[in-house]
């Protein structure tokens, strides 16, 4: 079981590190501690490890905000996976954990049978976009949340 403490430090810590880069994707409010505990309880998020620390973490279940409901989805049959609140710890940023990431997650649910990942990203954070892109992940639509417009991806795994 992930140590809430320790998770929610990580996503404290990557909050300030996207203000100072004018990434104004996640807050106080979202998501706060009462959504990672849930998380948590739910069996739903996964940390990665590096150097003894939580380097990573993302919530990965089947589960879709209404708003995933505006994508043009490109295999609207296939079994999918949605991945939730990838966060990188900003120590371990610009090192590859996010590419490395992504990558575990796609073997682990391929090897559990699912065809396709689904994801949203937010429009203003070029990081997760390039990285997305460089995956092979598709822009099928757009959603607006409170922080701004996010952009609805696709991979077929």
């Amino acid at each position: 079981m992930a140590d809430l403490d320790g998770v929610f430090r990580l996503f404290t810590a990557a909050i300030a590190e996207m203000n100072r880069n004018n990434i104004p994707q996640w807050d106080e409010l979202y998501p706060d501690r009462a959504i990672l505990s849930e998380d948590i309880e739910k069996n739903q998020l996964f940390v990665g490890m590096a150097e003894g620390e939580i380097a990573s973490v993302y919530v990965l279940n089947s589960e879709c905000d209404e708003e995933y409901k505006n994508g043009d989805w490109r295999y609207p049959n296939a079994s999918f996976c949605v991945i939730h609140r990838l966060c990188v710890n900003p120590k371990f940023q610009n090192r590859g954990i996010g590419n490395l990431t992504m990558r575990h997650i796609e073997a682990q649910i391929k090897q559990e049978g699912f065809e396709s990942v689904r994801l949203d990203a937010f429009t203003r954070n070029p990081y997760a976009l390039k990285m997305y892109d460089k995956l092979g992940y598709v822009i099928v639509g757009t959603a607006d949340w409170r922080k701004g417009r996010f952009f609805l991806m696709e991979k077929k795994l």
